[in-house]
């Protein structure tokens, strides 16, 4: 955007790479993390593990909570680990480099739009060749449902 920013939440299973659930705002408050997070776990199977950044949004009550009342145990990065997120920055990369610089989106609701058709695209159609060129819904929905799932902003 020209003008201001945005930021994303991705909730992503790590074995398939799928993403779960995502959100857009344009503050970096705890809220619409917590959304996406809840959306994913309404959605599909539990996780046994979650693993996020230290970002605030993370460590805040309201995040944790919903983790800790539905018993999943809590992963949190240590600093200077970029191998922990290596799944979400893959995403984030491929994201921006395929979508996002790409258009230019002019407002709020067009980068919605925008990153919403990318995600479907990337969850149903997009071939991986971590994944044997299977798509993230192709290999979440074949692999059992109990991995490790992943948030960042």
């Amino acid at each position: 955007m020209r003008r201001g920013f945005l930021y994303l939440v991705a909730i992503m299973d790590w074995a398939s790479r799928k993403v779960l659930s995502w959100r857009l705002s344009n503050t970096l408050e705890a809220d619409f993390c917590v959304a996406a997070l809840r959306e994913a776990l309404q959605r599909f199977p539990k996780p046994l593990i979650f693993n996020t950044d230290q970002g605030s949004q993370f460590t805040s009550l309201d995040f944790t909570q919903v983790l800790k009342d539905a018993d999943i145990r809590i992963s949190m990065d240590g600093k200077g680990r970029w191998m922990d997120n290596v799944m979400i920055e893959r995403l984030w990369r491929s994201l921006k480099y395929e979508c996002v610089y790409l258009h230019a989106f002019e407002s709020g609701s067009e980068a919605r739009r925008g990153i919403g058709i990318w995600m479907d695209y990337y969850n149903q159609r997009r071939p991986h060749s971590s994944l044997d060129d299977r798509t993230p819904d192709e290999a979440y929905w074949g692999l059992p449902m109990a991995g490790l799932t992943e948030a960042a902003a």
